[in-house]
């Protein structure tokens, strides 16, 4: 069905997009313009991004970074094509249900993420290098050059990453690579402006510019890694070398669904895709346009339509390879209509629950809520009309508080449920040899009449979802331009908890919501969306105000 769906987009009337110049929407200025050094030498949208991602991983080492995974999309202009890649980590083969179980009960989720333990098999380079080989123009060890030299000088540090830092403290102080890296005043964090370097970083980077993501799955650096998670004196790990040097990046169909007017195409499971478009699903059973979007009834459906989608999300997310996902009944009309019908602006339902899309009984348990966190989110579009949307992470904040070789080693795979099962009923999402975690990660792409409209995604763990549905309404529904959309205020659902961006106009809305019994919480919602719209033959971007992301144009 998902090549089904993808088939409906290219039966359209394509045509490649018009020379244009190129935008670049990314989480850090230094990172947006090793991108667009990429473009001005002729890369292409893919060269702009192994640029870019090179670069976070020494800035935005927090986020996101050669030790973690990634979603992306890419569409190609000229052949009319759009591709996704999944660079998703998977769980070490040795890996089984009871990973993250102590005595039989679920660990402390913070127990769980400090260590070897929790780290995945990172997917970020395998993915880009696979997009690379077919979409790249420039020499794979030209794009690694910015970050290098940035690794060896050093660059400024921001406030955000000194605030991170400091959250991150006491676990980042239990690894000594960390604590050189991230403390180094005495055991601190480094202050506003000051030069970090990492010439390790830059040691790493130049192995893997010379042999590719070789470098980073198998000789001395897949070794150092084996060496960190094994070896962890308190919360050891599963992987092996053979881990390392087994995963593959994978070239998937993307899944793509119309509303209204537009088609939206997505990454599919274990990318959250599939939930940002049954919201979008939901939320095309009524006029969005007509509404004020700071108003209350806007807010009301956004919310309700996230917390529907939730629950189902709850229940069957999980790797496509290992569970049968009903990603085309999630998505289907005549499954998505009943589930739109109790949805209205005058009055919450009861919290929402898994409906049946695979149409005979069910098998399985709700997976429990845990946290997510992480997370970067690049938008790029190149002289060609190419583009790529992608969303890449360590997932927690520092992923699993471990340094190699200058890296940070991702924490992804507390992104499966900790309980394997839930009375007696297995959990979709759980741990398994081999297998990739269920994620919140929705890059997304909008076509309209055959040519890209936009190019969308966010971070923010599972909030990522309301926020880039939320996101999309603003854009097509409200015509917003980019820059507006990035800077919403945001309103979206968590589980069965709408949530209201504290600070903001959207929590005066909260007395007026919780009066129409919707269940409300005021919180911090700290996103980080890049965003690229084209329209009329200008194409503009916009980056979220709350982080220190930056839009650059091409000449």
């Amino acid at each position: 069905m998902r090549l089904l769906l993808l088939a409906v987009l290219l039966l359209c009337p394509l045509v490649a997009g018009a020379q244009t110049r190129p935008v670049i929407a990314s989480p850090h200025p230094l990172a947006t313009e090793a991108g667009m050094a990429m473009l001005r030498e002729g890369g292409s949208a893919v060269d702009a991004a192994v640029a870019i991602q090179a670069v976070l991983t020494l800035v935005e080492p927090q986020s996101s970074g050669i030790g973690g995974g990634l979603f992306l999309l890419h569409w190609n202009a000229a052949g009319r094509e759009i591709s996704a890649w999944n660079g998703r980590e998977t769980a070490p083969a040795a890996a089984r249900g009871d990973l993250f179980l102590r005595n039989g009960q679920p660990m402390p989720f913070l127990d769980a993420v400090a260590g070897g333990r929790s780290v995945g098999v990172p997917g970020a380079l395998r993915a880009l290098e696979a997009a690379h080989r077919i979409h790249g123009k420039l020499p794979w060890a030209a794009l690694f050059a910015p970050a290098i030299r940035l690794a060896e000088e050093g660059f400024p540090v921001s406030a955000r990453l000194v605030s991170d830092i400091a959250a991150a403290a006491p676990t980042l102080a239990r690894d000594p690579a960390a604590r050189a890296l991230f403390l180094p005043r005495d055991g601190q964090p480094p202050e506003e402006g000051d030069l970090l370097r990492n010439p390790a970083l830059a040691a790493t980077l130049r192995l893997i510019a010379e042999g590719g993501a070789d470098a980073l799955h198998g000789g001395p650096v897949a070794a150092d890694i084996v060496r960190a998670v094994r070896g962890h004196n308190a919360n050891p790990g599963l992987m092996t070398a053979d881990d390392l040097a087994g995963y593959e990046a994978r070239r998937v169909a993307p899944i793509c669904r119309p509303y209204r007017v537009w088609t939206l195409c997505a990454a599919p499971p274990p990318s959250g895709g599939v939930v940002v478009l049954q919201i979008l699903a939901l939320l095309e059973h009524f006029d969005l346009a007509s509404l004020d979007p700071a108003g209350v009834d806007a807010a009301m459906l956004l919310g309700e339509a996230g917390r529907t989608a939730f629950a189902d999300r709850n229940m069957f997310l999980a790797d496509l390879d290992f569970v049968p996902v009903p990603v085309a009944g999630l998505l289907d009309p005549a499954y998505v209509t009943p589930r739109a019908q109790p949805i209205s602006p005058d009055r919450a339902q009861p919290a929402p629950r898994a409906g049946n899309p695979r149409r005979g009984p069910g098998a399985l348990a709700s997976q429990p809520p845990q946290p997510e966190g992480g997370t970067s989110h690049i938008s790029i579009l190149d002289g060609e009309g190419n583009a790529v949307s992608i969303t890449t992470t360590v997932e927690g904040l520092f992923g699993a508080r471990l340094v190699v070789r200058g890296f940070i080693l991702n924490n992804q795979l507390t992104d499966f449920s900790f309980q394997p099962e839930v009375n007696g009923r297995l959990v979709a999402n759980r741990v398994e040899g081999g297998k990739r975690p269920r994620s919140s990660m929705s890059p997304v792409m909008v076509f309209r009449d055959g040519q890209l409209e936009a190019v969308v995604g966010s971070p923010g763990g599972a909030r990522i979802l309301g926020y880039v549905a939320q996101a999309l309404v603003a854009l097509l529904d409200w015509n917003m331009e980019p820059q507006a959309v990035a800077s919403l205020p945001h309103i979206g659902a968590l589980n069965a908890t709408v949530e209201l961006e504290q600070g903001t106009a959207a929590a005066g809305l909260a007395p007026a919501l919780v009066a129409r019994g919707l269940p409300v919480e005021l919180r911090e919602m700290n996103s980080g969306l890049n965003i690229i719209r084209t329209q009329r033959g200008r194409a503009l971007g916009g980056s979220d105000p709350r982080r220190e992301g930056s839009v650059a144009n091409g000449d």
